[in-house]
């Protein structure tokens, strides 16, 4: 359900009280008189599949060019311009034995931030990366804007400025 805040104010009581408007009712009935759980968050606008596909052919070409796996790549290019997973009081990280190449798994995102020993065994410290397909409009175009300028710099053919600001138009639109 999507709504807005249009009101709030103390009660009697000193407990506030918020007016949302809300674009269906359809969701609410039977809830009269009922506690319920309410979670308010800020709506984002979602992009398109077109964003996301166009990130995989170019973690493909990348791929290929530097002759490393699709997976290593778009771990790299996640950990470069991507989001990281955010917990309370930072970045998430998770501790893995060295020998473990977080690179070429494919179901979790990661980029690594340091090294540590725990009784005499060698840890690489991992931040989490949010999976792409996750992203709103403007972290997704922090990821193909970023992944573009790679695949210039390697040589490899790209969508023309004009394409991408159609491809973020439309990334609006939706």
């Amino acid at each position: 359900m999507v709504g807005r805040i249009v009101e709030c104010s103390r009660s009697l009581t000193g407990n506030l009280r918020v007016t949302f408007e809300v674009d269906s009712l359809d969701e609410l009935r039977g809830m009269e008189d009922k506690e319920i759980t309410l979670e308010a968050k800020i709506s984002r606008n979602k992009r398109s599949l077109n964003a996301n596909a166009y990130f995989h052919v170019l973690v493909g070409k990348i791929a290929e060019k530097l002759t490393i796996s699709k997976a290593k790549a778009k771990n790299i290019l996640l950990g470069k311009y991507g989001q990281r997973e955010m917990v309370d009081d930072g970045p998430l990280i998770i501790s893995i034995l060295e020998n473990v190449d977080m690179y070429e798994r494919e179901d979790i995102h990661c980029i690594p931030v340091g090294h540590g020993v725990v009784n005499g065994r060698d840890f690489t410290h991992w931040a989490i990366v949010r999976p792409s397909h996750e992203y709103d409009t403007k972290e997704m175009a922090a990821l193909i804007d970023g992944t573009i300028e790679d695949a210039k710099e390697l040589g490899i053919e790209t969508i023309t400025p004009a394409e991408l600001e159609r491809m973020k138009a439309a990334w609006q639109r939706n």
